[in-house]
């Protein structure tokens, strides 16, 4: 059976055993702050729907808002368990097996996983802070729902990776490789992607905002329905696609434009264009969005 009260002190104790605030599970379902303080003080109770994505953040199964839930039991945190590999049954003598690390679920802090790899697709629904993922291989994996702050990516490779429904602030991605990945629904703040490869990636409904993006690739990179604001883009942009974005107080300065496509972009015409050039494919497309083309040399 389950109480208003006694589902909201379950919420309350997970919440804080994973370092979360009220808005990070606000965020995470997707309802107000203030609904979350509600559901704390037994006020009103989450629907089942939401129930289940509480329990799925907090690693717990339905059972842990019950009232037969033992008092002074705390959700269950996920912890680092390397899990053998399938495909072989046996290692060669003296040597083990490779290990797939599950990080899902987990409540990480302080810690070095430079180099980290073999992560399986098991690396979502995480709170993740001051953490260093130096050179690790993160290619491939589905990172859904994770709240990741003042961490340390530098050289990480993402590529073909998807990042989802998640929020990003304050952390480094300096010469990450973002080839072929995907970013939605994400909330991408303050990071610093100086050097990084976004050549072939896709970032669509996200909030980019006052990120560094000194010398990034671009290069058939895709923005869709994405707001932008507080940015300064240097470096070249080849064969790229802006299409349904926001803009707030954005600059391009120094870019090289090479066939890149501009459309249905809102309040484009305030963005800022300091010595860039283009083509006369793409300078055609910036005119036609009312782009303040002063700062702009066109070339044939």
């Amino acid at each position: 059976m389950l109480q208003s009260t006694n589902v909201g002190t379950r919420i309350a104790e997970a919440r804080k055993k994973m370092g979360l605030s009220q808005a990070d599970i606000a965020q995470r379902v997707a309802i107000s702050p203030q609904a979350v303080g509600k559901w704390e003080r037994g006020e009103s109770m989450p629907d089942i729907i939401t129930l289940n994505r509480l329990a799925e953040i907090f690693g717990v199964d339905l059972n842990y808002f019950s009232d037969g839930h033992t008092n002074g039991e705390t959700a269950t945190i996920a912890t680092l368990d390397p899990i053998p590999e399938t495909t072989n049954n046996s290692a060669a003598p003296g040597k083990r097996a490779d290990w797939n690390w599950d990080m899902s679920r987990g409540n990480w802090t302080d810690a070095d996983f430079s180099g980290l790899k073999n992560l399986s697709e098991k690396f979502s629904s995480s709170n993740i802070k001051n953490c260093s993922f130096r050179n690790s291989d993160l290619s491939g994996l589905l990172l859904g729902r994770n709240n990741i702050e003042l961490c340390d990516f530098s050289g990480a490779d993402f590529r073909n990776s998807k990042i989802q429904s998640s929020n990003l602030g304050k952390n480094r991605f300096n010469a990450c490789t973002f080839i072929d990945a995907e970013c939605f629904k994400s909330n991408i703040e303050q990071c610093d992607f100086s050097g990084a490869d976004w050549s072939g990636a896709e970032v669509m409904e996200c909030n980019l905002e006052s990120n560094t993006v000194t010398e990034v690739h671009w290069k058939f990179t895709r923005f869709r329905r994405t707001n932008i604001s507080n940015m300064t883009f240097s470096g070249d942009f080849e064969d790229c696609h802006f299409e349904h974005c926001s803009f707030y107080n954005v600059t391009f300065e120094g870019v090289n434009f090479r066939n890149t496509f501009f459309k249905y972009n809102d309040r484009f015409k305030k963005v800022r264009f300091e010595h860039c050039t283009a083509d006369n494919i793409t300078y055609a497309f910036l005119k036609n969005n009312q782009a303040t083309l002063s700062g702009i040399t066109q070339r044939s």
